[in-house]
Parts: C-alpha cells; structure tokens; sequence
C-alpha cells in the first residue's frame, strides 16, 4: 500500500508541516502522517503569529524558504511592528490571524507542495533496526518505511486536560491523545518527562461591551513577515484588538475556586510556562496586584469568537464564567467553552544532536514541544531544521546547523541541547548575545544564502537578496558623496526639533541623527529625493539601519569573531572526561551526559564553571 519514503513527519502542526515542506522543496519524497487532516496548521492556542523575538523567527523561517511567514501574511487580519520606538534589534512583528484561514492556507500550500503525501492515521511506534529507525507503525497497523523519521508530536504525546476536577485524556480538547511513542522510545533508553501548558476560554464577541475597553489598532504600514511580494490586507480591512483589566472582585471569585484547581490541588504534574502563567498563577504569586492586563483578539473575519488572552486558566467552569462577567466590558459575556490545562510528556533536548536528530537513535528526528519548547514560531523552526536535516540524513549528506551568531533559531537549538529545560522554553531576545546582528530586517541577508546552497530557498529569493545588497551599497555611496545644502535641508531639520546646519553636510553624517529616518529626509530634501526614488522602502530601511549602527554592528562581529575561536576547537566524540581528575563533579557529568560537540558548546552548559573550560581547554591540548 505504501512506498519506501525518504522521510515520514509524525504530526501536522507548525513543526511538522515546516519539516514536511522543508524536506520536499529540497527533493526528499515525504509522507506527512496527522491523525486529523482537518487540523493541519491549527492554531491551537492564541490566533497571533510573531512578536517579541518570535517576529525575528517567523522571518528567519521566511528568508530560508519555509511557509510561515507567507501563511501569517495571507491570512492576518492586524499587523503591528512591536518595540519601533526601541533600536532596530528589538523591532519585533506580530500579526492576529484569522484561525481558520491560516490552517486552511496552510493545507493548501503543503497540498500544492510536489513530493508531499499524506495520511490520516497516528504513529504508534517505530521500526528501529541496529539502533537506526527505518519506518514507522500506525494505529491501523500499517508499516510504513523510510529513511528518516520526524516527530512533532505537539501535546498529543499521553496528553492529559484539565478544567477544574474534571480530569480526561486529550492532545487538545475533543482530540484523543497520543499513545505509544513515548513508552518505546522509555524502554530503548530515552528519558522523558512531563509538562503543562493552558489556554483561555473563547466568548462570544457580540456579547461584549468594547466602549468599556482601549482600542488597539493596527499599523497603518503592514510590512509583513515574508520578503516575497505576498498578497496582504489594507490598513483599511484590519480589525482591532482591545484591551481590559480583571480587578480585585474577578480575582476575590477566581479564588473561590483554588480548592478545585488542579493545579494547587497538585493534580497536574507537569511544569508551566514561567512567561505565560494562569490567570489563577498570575494572582496568587502576584498578590500585591490589584489588576492584570487583558488582551481581547478577534479568531478571524467571518466569526464572533474572540481569544481572552491573559486569562489562560484550568479552574472550573462556573468559577471560569462568574468571574469573566465581572471583568470591564465582559458583563453579558456568553462563552463558547472554557479555557483548560493540558499536560504531556516531552523528552529533555539534551537527547539530541545539533542536527536536532537523537543520539541514542540515527535517523530520528525530533521537533516543537516534544523538546520542551512552547510557542508556534519556536516549534516551527525547529520543524524547519528538522525537515532539512532528515532529508540531509535520508541522502547521506553533512547536518545544516546554524550558530549563535547565525540566527536566533540557532540560539534556541543551541540553548536546547547545551542547557536542556525543565519549563517551556520561549525565545526572547535577551537570550541572544549577537541581537544587534540578529535583526527582524536582515534575515534574508544572513539566511537566504545559505539555504539556496542547500536547496531549499528559491532562484527567486537569492535574486532578490543579490539585488539588495548592491541596492543598500549603491545608497550608501550616494549618502557619502551627497552634500546637502543648510537651505534645502534646514526646514525639515527644524519641523522634527532637530538643530540647524550652518553649512553644507554630507547626507551620511545628517542621517547619524536621532529621531531622523533616510525615508522622511528624502521626500523632504529634493537633491536627495532624485538619486533615492527609484529604491524601496525596504532598500532604504536597510541601508539607514547599517548606516546609524555601524559601530554596533562592527562591535559585535569583533566578539562573534573573538568566540569563534572556541566554537572551531571540536571535542572529539571519544574523548574521555573521565581521565581528568580536576574537574568538578557537576561538570563532569554534564560534559558526559550532553557530550558538547565544541569548546564553545561547553562553556555554555548550565553548572559549567570557567574553571573547567579552561580545565578542559588544557587537557584538549595535551
């Protein structure tokens, strides 16, 4: 019934969709095994792709040719550049997405993908021959080989869900959990663990009160994740969010119910996500606060569903209900259905290799919460990554790996193998040391190139990269070589606050400016507006950026190149630890359990002490 495939991806969330097209594109046959295909690239949580650190991702995943960017581009219904009055490398976009638009956009890209096949069936466990895995078995009792496998499992792996002390087996409410994998993978020596994540109870949006919230609109420019010219809505068309606050009643109400809760009542195991806590959490370590912010999010254009962001929750319904209706503007609220916990195994990541394959099995892959993280955009680049090493691995090619330096996806794989985490993992951008580098603007500059070497990002894209790079080149001579003259430049000088020039200034040094960008100078200043009117807004963004922060940016690949010097001294697999008596005891069980691939891997393990770096620095040189 089933041909051999190069590469079989188990789940068809964000994870595992990237991986499916990411493997294709590059000439893996792939079958993508979901045991819904209505729920392809469902959004099971909040309707909103990117924001802080996250935006960074979803371009990262664009300019290396996966989807995410075009499916949150095609189907947002609001876009907002977060931190814009913050330096360039905290910009961050985010857009709200119409729920259902985005997952069938996302079925409708991966269908139109060649070398993708599907089935609708569950992984049950897989065929593993001299620690190698060459196939999958499904529930249906199908053997299915191949050369590399994926899991993207989501939540489904024994998911369990909590509202209040009702307690049932799901991976997401109304769909059965995931059996099998986890008690395979236990027995050949894996070690998983358990971890919890929630979300909010969805209302009915003509139910509610919003001359009683603060509106929240969308930017007036949408740029957008993807640097392809994707089709996108007006400013026009987008619709608003509102925020409101819960106050002292709503919180008086919610603890009527902590005697039921299942999470203080120590029903549920698992750890949550320290940066996305319960309502019921967020009021019980925050006690001082008398109210907690509410984000009020349409589901989509042609429904009244609206996401209740910040008041994720696992008490019971009622207590649910009683206290959302005394919340501003939610006094009449009907609900739609609760909000619920769920908890689900995960396997630590420092199981895994760089690649993201395991080490204790070749030719299996792992990505999204199955390694602990939480978040669409961080489980979909680590599809990604996955994707393009199973195929790498199916045609015996080398592993693509990114470093630190490179993106903030090889900040997340980097932090997961080395450091491992016992909590979801969620990207921010203060866990990358090179953010000055890592900008949401440039990602098709440091990316694009080296996926179209792999085969994965398109003529296109390359093309499009080349001719902005000799674009940003081109502008920045003409800045350098262009004196503005104090009368043409002086008026708009003086309309933003900005001091006069007594004399004739290179348009280079006048852009050095605070509160000054090239795109306003130039449809100010005639002189300039004649040699820049023929670049995009886009051209121009990047060439003003490279300009204010060359000092920066030159700063921070001193140190990218000062800490190459440790990431290039490889730690041979057969190198033994055991052999070096002045090690600490904690160090030493870590550099033996994780097995750093580098010096630089090393130092960043958790209870890794510069002493032993350098311990292990000496002993790598005798």
């Amino acid at each position: 019934m089933f041909p051999e495939y190069d590469v079989i991806v188990a789940g068809a969330g964000h994870a595992g969709s990237e991986a499916a097209a990411a493997a294709a594109n590059m000439g893996s046959k792939v079958l993508l095994i979901t045991m819904n295909m209505q729920t392809i690239g469902q959004m099971s949580c909040n309707p909103a792709m990117g924001g802080i650190a996250k935006g960074q991702i979803v371009r990262e995943i664009d300019a290396m040719g996966g989807y995410s960017g075009i499916v949150s581009d095609k189907s947002m219904i609001q876009f907002r550049m977060l931190n814009r009055s913050k330096g360039p490398a905290m910009w961050s976009p985010r857009s709200q997405n119409d729920r259902m638009l985005f997952a069938s956009t996302w079925r409708e890209m991966l269908e139109q993908t060649p070398n993708v096949d599907f089935y609708q069936d569950m992984v049950k466990s897989l065929i593993v021959k001299d620690n190698r895995v060459c196939g999958v078995v499904t529930g249906l009792g199908h053997e299915i080989k191949s050369k590399s496998v994926v899991i993207t499992s989501g939540t489904f792996l024994n998911g369990i869900i909590h509202i209040g002390e009702k307690r049932f087996g799901g991976g997401r409410v109304a769909e059965t959990a995931a059996t099998g994998i986890t008690e395979q993978l236990v027995e050949l020596g894996f070690e998983s663990d358990r971890l919890k994540t929630g979300t909010p109870p969805r209302v009915d949006g003509r139910s509610l009160d919003y001359s009683k919230m603060e509106e929240q609109k969308g930017d007036e420019e949408i740029t957008g994740f993807s640097y392809l010219d994707v089709p996108k809505i007006t400013a026009a068309q987008q619709r608003s969010c509102f925020i409101t606050y819960t106050n002292q009643q709503v919180h008086d109400i919610l603890k009527t119910g902590f005697d039921r809760s299942p999470m203080f009542t120590g029903r549920i195991e698992g750890v949550g996500p320290r940066y996305c806590p319960s309502i019921e959490d967020k009021i019980n370590r925050f006690a001082e606060r008398d109210r907690h912010q509410i984000f009020v999010e349409p589901e989509g254009f042609n429904t009244v569903e609206i996401y209740v962001n910040g008041f994720s929750t696992s008490l019971p319904e009622d207590t649910q209900y009683e206290a959302l209706r005394k919340i501003p503007g939610f006094e009449n609220a009907r609900m739609f259905r609760p909000g619920y916990a769920i908890e689900y195994d995960y396997f630590p990541p420092t199981q895994l290799t760089y690649s993201l394959e395991t080490k204790l099995l070749g030719n299996l892959f792992f990505a999204g919460q199955i390694n602990g993280t939480t978040g669409y955009e961080e489980a979909a680049c680590q599809g990604l990554m996955a994707g393009i090493n199973a195929h790498q691995k199916a045609w015996n090619l080398e592993p693509f790996v990114l470093k630190r330096n490179d993106a903030y996806i090889g900040v997340l794989i980097d932090d997961l193998i080395s450091k491992g985490t016992d909590e979801p993992y969620r990207m921010f951008t203060s866990r990358a040391e090179y953010r000055t580098l890592l900008r949401q603007d440039n990602a098709d500059l440091r990316l694009t190139e080296l996926s179209f070497r792999l085969g994965l990002a398109s003529q296109q894209r390359m093309q499009q990269v080349i001719d902005k790079r000799k674009n940003v080149e081109i502008i920045r001579q003409k800045l350098n070589s262009l004196f503005l003259e104090p009368a043409e430049v002086n008026p708009f000088l003086e309309s933003i606050g900005s001091s006069a020039i007594s004399e004739k200034q290179k348009a280079a040094k006048i852009l050095l400016r605070p509160n000054l960008n090239l795109k306003d100078l130039s449809a100010s200043v005639a002189s300039l507006n004649s040699v820049l009117q023929q670049y995009s807004n886009d051209d121009l963004e990047q060439t003003e950026i490279q300009v204010k922060y060359e000092r920066y940016i030159e700063k921070e690949q001193e140190l990218v190149e000062r800490m190459a010097q440790m990431e290039n001294l490889v730690i041979p697999d057969s190198f033994n630890y055991d052999g070096i008596a002045a090690l600490s005891n904690e160090a030493l069980q870590k550099f033996k359990r994780i097995k750093p691939r580098t010096l630089g891997q090393a130092s960043r393990i958790s209870g890794v002490n510069p002493s032993d770096v350098q311990i292990l620095m000496v002993y790598m040189g005798r």
